[in-house]
């Protein structure tokens, strides 16, 4: 999109925040990490995106073992990428989420420890990254919405809420 930023680190306890839904749970996660990372006159853009398997959400592995158990239980099989985005500017919020379906390569247990040692994906929901093109055998949906930033649905809010037109420094 040609916008200029700073990547401004807004920590929040993600553990705490419990939600109905992976969507709901996104959509607040992204709300809060602006709120925390909001400055006067600039425009935030905060994003937070987990991986649901068969019910279970799955964020980020906390270690090499909670990785391994990830990959292999999605190896060959369809999950589902949810990142929500929340946009504040001008006084406003716009919090939106985006949704998108990804299948697995069959991976061996070989594959899913050169993977994990060589990657080490543990800052990555899911344990992975479709930008590596190791792992994925297929999507449905919005690519950047898997790398973790819907940047499609991103430059429409943006422009609605006239940050593209108009730029303030942080």
């Amino acid at each position: 999109m040609g916008l200029r930023f700073d990547v401004c680190p807004a920590d929040i306890d993600e553990e705490g925040v419990r939600q109905r839904s992976p969507r709901s749970l996104v959509k607040t996660l992204s709300r809060l990490k602006a709120e925390k990372a909001a400055k006067d006159g600039a425009a935030v853009i905060a994003a937070d995106t987990v991986v649901v398997f068969r019910g279970r959400i799955f964020g980020k592995p906390h270690n090499e073992t909670n990785a391994v158990r990830m990959l292999s239980a999605m190896s060959g099989k369809w999950h589902t990428v949810y990142t929500g985005v929340t946009v504040l500017y001008d006084g406003k919020r716009h919090t939106f989420s985006a949704r998108s379906r990804v299948k697995f390569k069959a991976l061996s247990a070989e594959d899913i420890a050169s993977y994990v040692d060589r990657v080490k994906p543990f800052d990555k929901a899911g344990a992975y990254g479709i930008q590596d093109n190791e792992v994925v055998e297929k999507y449905r949906g919005s690519y950047n919405n898997i790398v973790g930033l819907p940047t499609e649905r991103l430059a429409v809010v943006l422009n609605r809420a006239g940050a593209l037109s108009r730029s303030k420094e942080c």
